[in-house]
Order: C-alpha cells, then structure tokens, then sequence
C-alpha cells in the first residue's frame, strides 16, 4: 500500500539528509588524506550501518520489519548502488567539495535522458532546454584549465551522477513495498560481503583514533543519510524533492573552504546556477505534469 504522501515532512527529511551527507562526504575526504584507501572506507560504510540497524531491531524484538518478498530486486538495487557509491565517495577525494558536488546535481539531466533512451519517453522544451542548459554548465565548470577539474575527476562525477539518477528510480520503486529500515539494511547486506573480499588487499589497521572516529563517523551520517533520504522517497515524490539537494552545495563550499582553504574559482560559480537552474526546471516540469496542472504530452 502506497503510503500518504506527506509533501513538506518530505522537504525537512531530504534537507537533514543532505547536511548528513555533505559531513559524510567531508569525511571521506579526511580519510583520503589520512591514508586509508576507498575500498576500506566502503567497506565500513556498510558494514557499521547494517550492523546498527540490525542491533537496534533485535533490541526492540523488531527484526522482523526486515522481512522482504524482493531480494532479486535489492540485490539489484546493492549492485547498481554499490558502484554509485564508489564513485560518489571516489570523486570527492579526487576533486575539491564545491566541485564535486556540483557534477552530482547533473543526476537529474541523467534522469532526463534515461526516461529517452530507456522508457520512450517524449520530451518537450522545457526539459530539452534544461538538459542544455546543464551540460553548458558542466563545460563552464570544467573550463580548459585542467589542474582546476582534471579529466578522470570530471569523468568520476559524472558516472557518479548517472548512477544517482538509476538509483532514485530504484529506490522510489522499493519505497511503495518496503520500509526504509529494511531497503537500508538490504542494501549493506549485499554490499559488504563482496567489499570484504576487497579489504585483503587494501585494508590496514589504525591504530591511530582519528582514523577509526572519522571510519565510525562515515558509518553513522552515511545510515543516517539512507534512512532520511528514503524516507522522503517515502512520503514525496523525486520531482517534489529533489529542490532540497541544491543545499549541499552551500554546505560543501563551506566544509572547503574552513577546513582545507579552498574557495571554488569564478568559473564554478558561474557554471554551478546553470546546473542548479537545469535540476529545478526539470523538477518543476516534473511536478506539473504529475498534478495535471500542465499539458502531460510531447509539450511537457
């Protein structure tokens, strides 16, 4: 049963979890430079939120909130979401915040030519026009100066942006079955397992306490995120609440420049309102023809 939707509790949940996610993100960037290599971070960031989840269930007798009649579906889900979550993570520690968040507000525009290629959708003006007017934002941003966005960062934020925008289709799926607690724990179910194999080659021990708090602190804003996020899912629809996304841009700008003095270049805040501006004509457009208020058609 499709839960009621619930419009404005939506925006406040997407909103807490994009300042869970632009800390998590700050984080990984820190492990980076703290040597701990990206397998290892992605195989905590799994492992500590499904055991979490898991302890707190068996502690409230509730484990069986985690009974789910589609596993081929989750572990689908873990697959395509496991490989968003290595570039997603991999491109901060290659690019600086501001600019890698920005190459992740594409995902819309993905979510654009998805609905072309894959589902045979018409597309009308306004969202053709948005879907240019993004990528002349991504050209403007990664400019000819390649020290600023080096090609393999530009590449790694764009894959990471298109895989976001399969992952919202997935989770909007699951979210009119499942709840958010069992979509979460699924998804590091299927994932760590596999990320294990992976920490024979790169996994190191820390000794040292700031690696480990900054590990358990990647866990614990990282399941926050899931959870706030599918829950908007939950009670809202990706159109009505993806405005909320746009927010991580001030909190990344901001991690940047107090921690590590970065102030993105004139060319990323030129470029960075041609991409926001794409993202919110598409989840306007989105919006009316979901209401009925507009034409539903090629026009849309």
């Amino acid at each position: 049963m499709q839960p009621a939707q619930r419009p404005i509790y939506a925006l406040g949940l997407r909103l807490l979890a994009m300042v869970a996610i632009s800390v998590m993100l700050l984080l990984v960037k820190l492990t980076g430079e703290h040597g701990i290599w990206l397998p290892e971070t992605l195989f905590w960031r799994q492992l500590l939120p499904g055991l979490a989840l898991s302890g707190w269930l068996a502690a409230r007798g509730e484990v069986g909130r985690l009974k789910t009649d589609r596993p081929l579906i989750h572990a689908r889900r873990a697959l395509i979401g496991g490989l968003g979550m290595f570039l997603t993570l991999g491109v901060v520690q290659i690019l600086p915040l501001a600019e890698a968040t920005v190459l992740g507000f594409t995902a819309p525009i993905f979510a654009v030519l998805l609905a072309v290629v894959l589902l045979g959708e018409k597309i009308g003006a306004w969202r053709w026009t948005a879907v240019l007017l993004g990528l002349a934002g991504i050209v403007i941003i990664a400019g000819p100066d390649r020290a600023h966005l080096p090609l393999i960062g530009l590449a790694t934020g764009i894959g990471a942006a298109f895989m976001v925008a399969l992952i919202s289709i997935q989770l909007r799926d699951l979210g009119r079955t499942e709840k958010p607690v069992s979509i979460v724990f699924w998804f590091s179910a299927f994932c760590t397992p596999p990320m294990a194999l992976f920490m024979l080659w790169t996994g190191l021990p820390h000794h040292d306490l700031a690696g480990w708090a900054m590990l358990c602190g990647i866990g614990a804003t990282g399941l926050a995120a899931q959870l706030l996020m599918t829950a908007a899912l939950r009670y809202g629809t990706v159109a009505s609440v993806i405005v909320m996304d746009y927010s991580q841009f001030g909190w990344a700008t901001l991690w940047g420049w107090l921690v590590f003095a970065h102030v993105p270049p004139a060319q990323t805040w030129i470029g960075a309102p041609a991409i926001i501006a794409a993202g919110l004509i598409i989840a306007w457009r989105e919006h009316v023809r979901g209401s009925g208020a507009g034409p539903r058609a090629p026009s849309a």
